[in-house]
């Protein structure tokens, strides 16, 4: 089957190709790195020609509240006006777990927006929601940090490694469309402070962490449900200590 991979080269995506080639598919990455510019429509058209399945694993560049709706936004059209024309059978998107009760944040408007727009196009859809990736545990303790002090949540999270979050979307991918969401997430559920407090040890990253059950992630103030799945979920198999193990 010929598959395309919107957002191809990046941490997922990059995966995900390799993933699908091993299992002999024809797998086009598209992104603008490769000609494809889902918000100008570059290249778009001509990728998808021929095309069994779409996998848009892409994120915007810009987590700004009006840049990254326009992102999800006109991609998300632009991509189902495509999909129509080359008669695409399946379309899988990567979304967030709790999309829906994290609105208080201008990404997770976006993102939700996003799915809108998949459930409406008429093509048959999986969207595919997982936690955070451990491979950006640092990018949250940057973001929580004022001077030396990091301070973070003790909220559960279900963290998981990006090979597990690609290993899942191919085999979610060869099957038949849901029409509905699957939640993906790690073995395992964690503190969030503590996951990060790990993940900064093990780069000998010396900021002082503090547990605050009232610190924001990304302008939100968790509590255990929401970055965890509620109902069942698809688990990958590396643990975090297993993973920073592998660095």
């Amino acid at each position: 089957m010929k598959i395309v991979v919107i957002g191809g080269t990046g941490l997922i995506g990059t995966k995900l190709v390799g993933n699908l080639q091993k299992l002999g598919h024809e797998v086009i990455p598209a992104s603008p790195n490769t000609g494809v510019n889902t918000i100008t429509g570059e290249g778009l058209e001509e990728v998808l020609q021929g095309a069994d399945i779409v996998v848009d694993v892409a994120n915007s560049p810009s987590f700004e509240d009006t840049a990254v709706m326009h992102f999800f936004e006109t991609a998300g059209n632009n991509i189902a006006f495509a999909e129509k024309t080359a008669g695409v059978k399946h379309h899988v998107a990567l979304s967030v777990v709790g999309t829906e009760n994290l609105q208080d944040s201008g990404y997770f408007r976006a993102k939700l927006a996003q799915e809108k727009i998949i459930k409406a196009a008429g093509i048959p859809y999986t969207i595919v929601r997982a936690t955070q990736f451990f491979e950006f545990l640092t990018s949250i303790a940057h973001a929580s940090t004022d001077g030396e002090t990091v301070r973070l949540s003790p909220a559960l999270f279900q963290p998981m490694a990006a090979e597990d979050v690609a290993a899942l979307l191919a085999s979610i991918s060869l099957q038949a469309p849901a029409n509905g969401t699957i939640d993906i997430a790690g073995p395992e559920k964690l503190p969030l402070h503590d996951a990060v407090v790990a993940a900064l040890h093990a780069k000998q990253d010396q900021r002082k962490v503090v547990r605050d059950a009232q610190a924001a992630y990304f302008g939100l103030v968790l509590n255990d449900s929401s970055l965890t799945p509620q109902g069942q979920a698809q688990l990958g198999k590396l643990t975090l200590h297993d993973w920073l193990a592998s660095l």
